[in-house]
């Protein structure tokens, strides 16, 4: 039987590596143990404890059934998108569970931990049904989404301040590229996460970089120096839509008038946080705010359809005109 102690951590730490490098058995046993002394000073598992890890990956039944064949001296998975993340909870993952919500509930009057809470019943909504009739949540998840094997392995080098080369290619770039990178911050938009930080190789303090395929690897450059962010994320974020700020995009004021009622709903769920309203008796289907242009403030527009109009800015005007147009002659 595996030992417990620490084991969310030690399988976290042989999943990334089994996918992203190949080790032998040694190896392996001093990368585990390096990470737990970092988060657990002067502890470590033993050569036996480690074995009975990989027998846990391994196992079909009672593990991972990960795709690690036997008999080999260089340890990494045959199929490089497998990943325990993808598989069940394991017996006592269920418990550490359990564990955590029953130690929420001291805290549920608490704002602070709602949406631990709410992540936490959902986990264990998809965990335990049997079949879809017996699901009772339904929330809005992107299925297909790949790139949230990255979030871990980049949250931690934020935090550890560790420098990476990048290797990326666009959907529509012929060219791989490689590029030094200071990771600063995570943040998701429209159900896909974007790491921030600092492009060293182009001098871009504010590069952002998606999770997904276009990602398609990084190491860590251990010489390198770490440079810190002096950007405040809170104001980048709030002066524009989404994630993509145009290089020479400067912040307007942009009016909206709703029609059909459609303000209410935008008031319920608005895309920016920082809009107002009109006192006028003539505006109270308007509101405006202060935005950078870019791609996603006019894709929200358009996902109101003829229920919005752009008031101000004109550059505004003018593409929601362009796009409209360019629909309409799909439908000629």
């Amino acid at each position: 039987m595996s030992n417990s102690t620490h084991a969310h951590l030690r399988y976290n730490v042989l999943d990334y590596c089994f996918r992203n490098k190949s080790y032998s058995f040694d190896e392996l046993l001093k990368v585990v143990n390096q990470s737990i002394a970092e988060f657990y000073p002067g502890e470590g598992i033993s050569i036996r404890t480690l074995r009975e890890d990989i027998k846990v990956f391994r196992d079909p039944i009672n593990g991972f059934g990960a795709p690690l064949p036997e008999k080999i001296r260089i340890l990494r998975y045959t199929d490089g998108s497998f990943s325990i993340a993808q598989r069940p909870l394991l017996d006592y993952e269920y418990y550490l569970l359990e564990a955590a919500q029953q130690l929420l509930t001291r805290f549920e009057n608490h704002p602070k931990y709602d949406k631990l809470a709410e992540a936490l019943i959902k986990f264990q909504d998809e965990e335990t049904q049997d079949s879809d009739t017996s699901r009772i949540l339904y929330y809005d998840h992107n299925e297909e989404y790949k790139g949230i094997k990255h979030l871990k392995p980049l949250y931690l080098a934020i935090k550890k301040k560790q420098v990476l080369q990048i290797i990326s290619k666009g959907f529509k770039e012929e060219k791989t590229r490689v590029f030094e990178f200071h990771p600063h911050i995570l943040k998701q938009y429209n159900r896909r996460w974007f790491v921030f930080g600092v492009n060293h190789s182009r001098g871009i303090k504010e590069w952002s970089i998606p999770l997904d395929e276009r990602l398609e690897g990084y190491e860590i450059i251990e010489e390198a120096t770490y440079i810190e962010s002096d950007t405040n994320w809170d104001v980048f974020f709030r002066t524009m839509i989404g994630v993509v700020r145009p290089k020479d995009g400067t912040i307007e004021k942009v009016v909206l008038r709703f029609y059909n009622g459609r303000e209410k709903y935008f008031k319920t769920k608005p895309f920016h946080p920082d809009y107002e309203e009109f006192f006028e008796d003539d505006k109270q289907d308007q509101i405006w705010f202060q935005s950078i242009i870019n791609k996603e403030l006019v894709q929200q527009l358009l996902s109101y359809g003829q229920d919005v109009e752009v008031i101000e800015p004109e550059t505004l005007k003018q593409q929601m005109k362009l796009n409209s147009i360019g629909m309409q002659n799909y439908y000629n």
